[in-house]
């Protein structure tokens, strides 16, 4: 059993007793030397998802994407109270409720697990790393190689590795898994500095062989073999290395490897770095720089929408996502209906931050929803990235899954921002992903990327159309400060024409700025003899029109989806349920619920509350003129949803003779 100092229970608790926990291996739990039953694996995983918070806030999305992969069951919140509850129950036995001792703690959609350097595994860890680098730093290198080594002890097997595969895979795990390699790499470099390399040769030999395609490790391997008198071994492996490396990712041993490879054959040590090499009369042969290819900062970002205005709300939360360094891979995905701004603002943002990301913004549209051809091929993506890395076209390999790892391995300590426009969904995303925790994605979809969430701990923001104000302010910073007749009545008219739907404002203000001898107030007349169609928002540029920007989502669906879609416009109320919608269409409601699923992923309908469905009026207009419902359906689907009507309103109230009924004949004819 491992030990670890322990931790008090607060003070008003009479019967405080030590609580120590690990997560460096499998997760477990003592309350002084009795192991506690930690119970069923979902609540292990909501206990091992807390621990690697060490001390922050977990919110209840995080945990329900862990317990359920992106697919929870409308229980789901309860379930997740239900195993907290059980953990308070475990180690807070008798406590009360209100007790400022809890370790427990709920806030704001959230939950954090009090703990400390001395109940918790991971963060004593994290401390005597601290205390060896500072150590090191002072050129005491036999402390420094000691506390290293009292710090990798405390890992016994991976990071949460009895609950399975989510463990791997999940970020609050991967993350902290993220920090042993670099932890063996300064063991061995400081262990090199001090003439103590057997001393770490069997926990770099452990991490090597945990992880084999990890160059700076196998370096450190290396040279830590030929310096305790393994000059042969080293040589040996570094042959198995560069097979695997080639069979595997189809690339080469890259330059801080093979360094260490002609390292060994001279039988000298490397070029010294860093502080752990002060004071040592001996420069360490493991502080090899790391391997890069020819670095070139890439620029890749559009230009910033110069009429960019408002979205403060979401302009902060994007902010607050950019904040969270340390906390693993930073990720922001975007979405919205079509039109409503979502690429404007992942720019306009992405350029605010830039600064950030000293070295180089990705970009690429990954036409999930575009306008003519295929949704783009990820590895052909990761090619033109690792080009604009500066990665030389021959040393990229030809899988996606090995493109894949170059890149992250290319980015790995990097500050880099990576801006996704136009995913299809989430599949789409993960293999161009960076790994590591100074790097920042920002992707945009129509689709509610549920899945980057669940894996990655990515932020979700769906946007909705602007405010009336902010809308307002768009619409009179296109149309510029010539016009003069920019009355508030017209203008909030026009607004309100366009449904405050970003693309749409910006169609009508082109117009208006292109016919400064136009009044606004024929504009707004234009729009309102339009109503109902978007005859009032062409333009020359189909790309950028409505009709077109609809298409796309349209496209998408399939032969059922369509069919609900066209139906829509005959439904006169401002929102619609399933089941409204499977009499209206004469389908079941199981067909319905998968109709209207399809319909919310591609943005064309939005949910508006339980069980409850609509979509904007644009949407709607497009959806008419598409006249793609047959004529037997759209004479029957107002007289279907009139006898719904009738049967789900009987229950409730008793309808007013010849008024309600009537109200309804009329509407159904």
């Amino acid at each position: 059993m491992p030990v670890a100092p322990r931790r008090r229970i607060g003070e008003d608790q009479e019967s405080a007793q030590a609580i120590r926990f690990t997560l460096l291996g499998p997760v477990r739990a003592w309350r002084g030397e009795a192991e506690l039953p930690l119970g069923p694996r979902q609540q292990r995983l909501i206990l091992a998802a807390l621990l690697a918070g060490a001390g922050r806030p977990v919110p209840l999305t995080e945990l329900i994407g862990l317990l359920w992969d992106g697919d929870p069951p409308v229980s789901a919140v309860n379930a997740v109270h239900r195993y907290v509850g059980s953990l308070r129950r475990l180690l807070e036995p008798g406590l009360p409720a209100r007790s400022s001792g809890r370790w427990l703690v709920g806030q704001a959609g959230s939950y954090l697990l009090r703990v400390d350097a001395d109940g918790l595994d991971l963060l004593r860890f994290r401390d005597l790393v601290r205390q060896a680098r500072a150590a090191g730093a002072t050129g005491d290198l036999p402390a420094a190689v000691d506390m290293y080594l009292e710090a990798l002890g405390l890992w016994q097997g991976h990071c949460a590795e009895d609950l399975g595969a989510v463990a791997a895979v999940h970020p609050a795990f991967a993350m902290v898994e993220h920090e042993y390699a670099p932890v063996v790499c300064e063991v061995a470099t400081a262990a090199l500095g001090c003439g103590r390399a057997g001393s770490v040769l069997l926990p770099v030999r452990q991490a090597a062989d945990r992880c084999p395609l990890d160059e700076a490790l196998q370096a450190s391997l290396l040279l830590v073999l030929a310096a305790d008198g393994k000059q042969a071994e080293a040589i040996r492996l570094y042959q198995s290395i560069r097979t695997r490396l080639s069979d595997e990712l189809g690339v080469d041993p890259g330059a801080e490897l093979r360094a260490a490879h002609q390292s060994v054959l001279r039988g000298s040590p490397a070029e010294p770095r860093g502080p752990a090499a002060a004071g040592s009369a001996a420069p360490p042969a493991a502080s090899l720089p790391r391997s890069r290819p020819p670095w070139i900062e890439p620029a890749q970002l559009p230009p910033d929408l110069p009429f960019f205005t408002g979205r403060e709300r979401a302009l902060d939360q994007a902010l607050d996502t950019a904040n969270r360094v340390g906390d693993g891979l930073r990720v922001l995905a975007v979405d919205g209906i079509p039109g409503v701004g979502k690429t404007a603002l992942a720019v306009h943002f992405a350029h605010r931050v830039a600064a950030d990301f000293p070295d180089g913004q990705l970009y690429t549209d990954l036409g999930g929803f575009a306008a003519h051809g295929n949704p783009a091929d990820p590895s052909e993506v990761l090619h033109g990235f690792l080009e604009a890395l500066g990665v030389d076209r021959h040393r990229i390999p030809a899988s996606v899954e090995a493109r894949s790892a170059l890149f992250r391995s290319v980015l790995s300590g990097r500050r880099v921002l990576v801006v996704l426009d136009n995913a299809l969904d989430a599949d789409q995303v993960r293999p161009l992903l960076p790994g590591t925790p100074e790097c920042m994605v920002v992707v945009t979809s129509r689709s509610r990327l549920i899945g980057l969430a669940t894996a990655h701990g990515a932020r979700l923001l769906s946007l909705d159309v602007p405010s009336v104000a902010e809308a307002t302010a768009c619409f009179l910073r296109r149309v510029g400060p010539a016009r003069t007749d920019v009355g508030t009545a017209v203008v909030e008219e026009i607004v309100a024409r366009c449904g405050r739907l970003p693309l749409a404002l910006a169609i009508v203000a082109a117009r208006a700025a292109s016919r400064p001898e136009q009044p606004l107030t024929r504009l707004a007349a234009e729009l309102a003899a339009a109503q109902g169609s978007l005859e009032g928002f062409d333009e020359d540029d189909r790309a950028n029109a409505l009709r077109g920007v609809f298409s796309w989502s349209y496209r998408t669906l399939g032969a059922e989806a369509k069919r609900v879609f066209c139906l829509l416009p005959l439904h006169r109320a401002s929102d619609i349920s399933t089941a409204a919608l499977a009499s209206a269409a004469g389908i079941s409601r199981g067909a319905a619920a998968t109709a209207a699923g399809e319909l919310v992923r591609a943005r064309l309908l939005d949910v508006r509350g339980r069980d409850r469905y609509g979509a904007h009026d644009l949407v709607l207009a497009y959806a008419a003129e598409l006249d793609c419902a047959g004529k037997a359906d759209r004479s029957a689907a107002p007289r279907r949803s009139y006898v719904h009507s009738r049967r789900s309103a009987r229950p409730v109230a008793r309808p007013l003779p010849g008024r309600a009924d009537a109200h309804l004949e009329e509407w159904a004819l």
